[in-house]
């Protein structure tokens, strides 16, 4: 019985070191985020169907990751991506060859976001509990994975934001080699270069090329009003037709 109640204190005193670990990271996260410069942070307060709509307008191109790219959780995050390359490659070198992917976070600046691309990378967890949680007690806005993730226990503890394609509780070790980082590469099928802006909410993730940025953000802006404005027009008149042919918006 002493035995007993020797582990279960000691249990408890683990929990509450282990809640305490957590706690610590949730508020340096909050305190890292940088103060952004204007562009950047329109986008955090646009929502990203508008910016989708904005891109095509403009340059009548889609921009945004397919259908089963998905957040964890409720989430909105907009930030200047840091790239990742990972090429599909059996092995026996351990951790060693996807050293780059754990230097891409270390070097990241607060308020980026984590892209990585990885080839036929849905049964492999790209991104877990270790590199999510140390991607948000270094201040990085949010990651997106074109793969899948794993150790969700300890991401929807730290509530850091991650978009994938999946979940599978397998590793990358010795499947995978890092073969770039921040260079140009295509996550699930869009192009992403180093600095584009990410912006992603529930909708899903829209890639703006960062030379186009204001313009987007501009007319995006512009969309967001319609959709806004039209939503009391609907309530009061309830007629669809009505509300597309005074705002012009659908």
């Amino acid at each position: 019985m002493e035995e007993e109640g020797h582990l279960a204190m000691k249990a408890k005193r683990l929990m509450v070191v282990f809640l305490a670990v957590t706690v610590f990271a949730g508020v340096a996260w909050i305190y890292s985020q940088p103060a952004t410069d204007p562009v950047i942070e329109g986008f955090r307060q646009t929502e990203v169907a508008s910016v989708a709509d904005a891109i095509e307008q403009l340059y009548g191109k889609q921009s945004y990751m397919p259908h089963d790219m998905r957040p964890l959780f409720k989430t909105k995050f907009a930030g200047p991506a840091v790239t990742v390359l990972m090429k599909k490659e059996e092995h026996k070198e351990g951790a060693a060859a996807t050293s780059g992917m754990v230097e891409a976070i270390d070097t990241a600046p607060p308020g980026s976001v984590y892209v990585m691309a990885l080839q036929d990378g849905l049964d492999y967890g790209a991104v877990g509990g270790l590199m999510a949680t140390t991607m948000k007690v270094r201040g990085l806005a949010g990651a997106v994975v074109d793969g899948s993730i794993r150790d969700l226990p300890q991401i929807q503890r730290l509530q850091f934001p991650i978009f994938s394609r999946g979940v599978t509780p397998g590793t990358t070790i010795n499947h995978y080699r890092c073969t770039g980082i921040n260079v140009p590469v295509t996550c699930a099928g869009i192009k992403v270069n180093p600095g584009d802006i990410i912006t992603a909410d529930e909708d899903g993730v829209v890639v703006v090329p960062r030379d186009q940025a204001k313009d987007i953000l501009k007319k995006a802006q512009e969309l967001d009003f319609q959709e806004h404005s039209t939503y009391p027009f609907i309530e009061q008149f309830k007629s669809l037709k009505q509300a597309v042919a005074k705002f012009g918006r659908l």
